[in-house]
């Protein structure tokens, strides 16, 4: 260090000192030699810890999914050019997904060419649109700032992912630059006025019904709720990303839209004449539509959220109450009168005949195994706080529909970017937030071949966890829309390896399921045993098509 330079903070310290002021945990990545100064430093945190990953994207997704459960951002790094490509799946995932997450790439000097183009790419430029912000460091002084503003925002409803490039030339200055404190931030309260108009719009109706989105799993608003569903006794379903907000046992829950229409739970939602949509995220498809026409009586739809309506054709609400989400709610529960014209019968008829359906196909004990059968299973075995990560595939509609969520954030499944890969690095996220809970990736066999390498990671990390394969050796979800929409099968089959073997190379269990017994018995024996598991499962797709597009339209449609 030159003389000059005795009292001031090398760059890439400085960064550091930043992530620590952040309270960042973790920073999950694969470095390259543009981050050598920064990886130098971090070596020097006490605070913060390294998890090296076999992938930038398994990195991505870990990060995306720590902010999940934290509410804090979740911190990634990649070198330039291919390394910061890599991240690219996991940005859109993050910020679709509502996750907040930082990632950091490295990149060539910018005041002086090293090599050329070599590598170079505009990484900035390709982050934003993917992203809440991207900004490309061009100087030591302005770290604390720019570092700051990344987490703010990643944080800040709608959650999502930010970008900061740090150069080599950049993480090697002086600077005497200190971290700026994270802020007290509490969120505005609803307007009163718009807290009226909810409450008399309730009161007026005759069949309310509550519709729970991804905004209301994110900001923890199960308490709040349940005791408005108490209070008023209003039922309430949610969306895929909604699942777990209140528990999914409780008397006046009519089901998960999982399908896009005809299913029992949108019969309910049709049957009713005031919804009240609360945390309504527009990456989701709608559970229900509004329509425009003139002369058509339309229900009131009551749009409670920390921002107001994304105006879209098929979704325009005629209220708004804009705030924090859960005090909205305590706000509504203490102004409202129950009414006794609420008649709730006819909406819970229609959950009793979906309960009635799905109990019978989940004691099919065929085999290769029958997917209801295997929800009911992994239920069975699981804790209500345990946590299932559902990569992508036509096994999450079939969960989605059929597991029975007790706990916010105990099903994390995607139903934003929707991207296969995900449900192994997601598991070991989990299982890094809540080393005391029961974790259990639910993946096919394509989706977990996408980031199957991080097994190696989960070994290394010394996680206990457990990856069910869902192995029809094809691309599934595929084949039940190719069938669907008339077409011929073709294209979707490959081969798979040896997955148990497979797991093995790595120092993980693996095990096969031989029949539906079987498969009962590796799920608690594998929930019990510390370490990594993995087990393969034959399952029988042959009836998706059947079952989800016609059987069940048809059952709900004559009630």
């Amino acid at each position: 260090m030159v003389v000059a330079e005795a009292d001031k903070t090398k760059a890439s310290d400085l960064f550091v000192q930043c992530l620590e002021a952040e309270g960042v945990e973790y920073v999950f990545g694969v470095p390259g030699e543009e981050n050598l100064d920064f990886l130098d430093s971090l070596s020097r945190s006490s605070k913060i810890k390294l998890i090296l990953t076999r992938h930038e994207q398994g990195a991505g997704f870990m990060a995306a999914t720590y902010g999940r459960h934290t509410g804090k951002a979740g911190v990634c790094l990649s070198t330039l050019g291919p390394g910061a490509t890599n991240l690219v799946t996991a940005a859109a995932y993050a910020t679709l997904g509502g996750m907040p997450m930082m990632m950091i790439t490295g990149q060539k000097p910018i005041k002086k060419s090293k090599q050329g183009r070599f590598q170079i790419l505009d990484v900035v430029a390709m982050m934003h649109p993917i992203t809440k912000y991207a900004h490309q460091m061009a100087s030591a002084d302005n770290i604390p700032s720019r570092l700051r503003e990344a987490f703010r925002i990643a944080e800040e409803e709608k959650p999502g992912a930010t970008h900061i490039e740090l150069p080599e030339d950049i993480a090697d200055e002086y600077t005497d630059s200190h971290p700026i404190p994270r802020s007290i931030v509490r969120r505005p309260t609803a307007d009163m006025k718009s807290i009226v108009q909810a409450c008399e719009a309730l009161e007026k109706a005759r069949r309310p019904v509550l519709v729970i989105g991804a905004g209301a799993n994110r900001k923890m608003t199960s308490k709040m709720l349940n005791e408005f569903v108490e209070k008023t006794g209003i039922p309430f379903l949610t969306t895929q990303l909604g699942k777990g907000v209140i528990d999914e046992r409780h008397p006046k829950f009519l089901g998960c839209a999982a399908l896009s229409a005809g299913d029992f739970v949108h019969r309910a939602i049709d049957a009713s004449d005031c919804i009240v949509n609360i945390g309504h995220d527009v990456i989701e498809k709608p559970p229900f539509f509004m329509h425009n026409e003139p002369n058509q009586h339309e229900r009131t739809v009551i749009h409670i959220s920390t921002k107001t309506a994304e105006v879209d054709p098929v979704y325009f609400p005629q209220i708004e109450v804009i705030g924090d989400i859960a005090n909205a709610m305590w706000q509504i529960k203490e102004a409202i009168t129950p009414s006794p014209k609420w008649d709730f019968s006819g909406m819970l008829e229609f959950r009793k005949a979906e309960v009635a359906h799905t109990s019978k196909l989940a004691s099919d004990e065929r085999f290769p195994i029958f997917p209801p059968y295997v929800v009911q299973q992994v239920r069975d075995a699981m804790p209500d706080d345990g946590i299932i990560c559902l990569d992508n595939g036509i096994y999450k509609i079939w969960f989605a529909r059929g597991y029975v969520a007790c706990k916010p954030n105990t099903v994390l499944l995607d139903n934003a970017l929707a991207t296969m890969g995900a449900g192994l690095p997601s598991a070991m996220a989990s299982a890094m937030v809540y080393p005391d809970r029961k974790i259990f990736a639910i993946c096919g066999d394509g989706g977990f071949m996408m980031n199957s390498q991080e097994l190696e990671t989960a070994v290394r990390l010394g996680l206990n966890l457990t990856v069910l394969i869902l192995n029809d050796n094809a691309y599934g979800m595929i084949r039940w829309k190719q069938s669907n929409m008339g077409f011929e099968d073709f294209g979707l089959d490959y081969g798979n390896p040896d997955f148990v073997q497979y797991a093995q190379s790595y120092g993980a269990e693996g095990y096969r399921v031989e029949s539906a017994q079987h498969l009962r018995e590796l799920l608690v024996h594998c929930r019990d045993t510390p370490g990594v598991h993995l087990i393969d499962c034959p399952v029988d797709y042959s009836e998706n098509d059947r079952i989800l597009n016609t059987e069940i339209k048809d059952l709900s449609r004559a009630l």
